[in-house]
C-alpha cells in the first residue's frame, strides 16, 4: 500500500493561486488529482505519468499545473486564476500494482488521500 497526505488547502479569492502538495510513502509514476464539489461527483483535475506527461481537464487546463519531486515522492497542484467553480475537495490519488491505465478517471487509481479542502470566494 501507499500513503498519500495532502496539504496546501485553504481560502483564496477569485484570480487567487494555491499550491496543494501530496507526499506519498512510496514512488508512483501514475499519480493524480481529483475534487469533489459541493453535490457533484468527483471528476479528475490533473494526472502526471513519470515525470513530464501531464493532462488536464478541460476546466483547469492553462490555469492549473501538475509536477512532482521524485527525490521526495511528493506531487504538486499549482492552481492560478482561480474561480469559484474551482471549490471544493482535492485529493490525491496513486496508481498501485494491479492496473494499467493511467487516464484522468477514478478507475485508472486504486490509493487515495484523505483530501483537503479548496475555497475560493468571488
Amino acid at each position: 500500500q501507499v500513503q498519500l497526505v495532502e496539504s496546501g488547502g485553504g481560502s483564496v479569492q477569485a484570480g487567487g493561486s494555491l499550491r496543494l502538495s501530496c507526499t506519498a510513502s512510496q514512488y508512483r509514476s501514475c499519480m493524480g488529482w481529483f475534487r469533489r464539489a459541493p453535490g457533484k461527483e468527483r471528476e479528475g483535475v490533473a494526472r502526471i505519468n513519470g515525470d513530464t506527461s501531464a493532462v488536464y481537464a478541460d476546466s483547469v487546463n492553462g490555469r492549473f499545473t501538475i509536477s512532482r519531486d521524485s527525490s521526495k515522492n511528493i506531487l504538486y497542484l499549482q492552481m492560478n486564476s482561480l474561480k469559484p467553480d474551482d471549490t471544493g475537495s482535492y485529493y490525491c490519488a496513486a496508481r498501485l500494482s494491479g492496473l494499467n491505465s493511467c487516464g484522468l478517471v477514478s478507475s485508472s487509481f486504486n490509493a487515495w488521500g484523505q483530501g483537503t479542502q479548496v475555497t475560493v470566494s468571488s
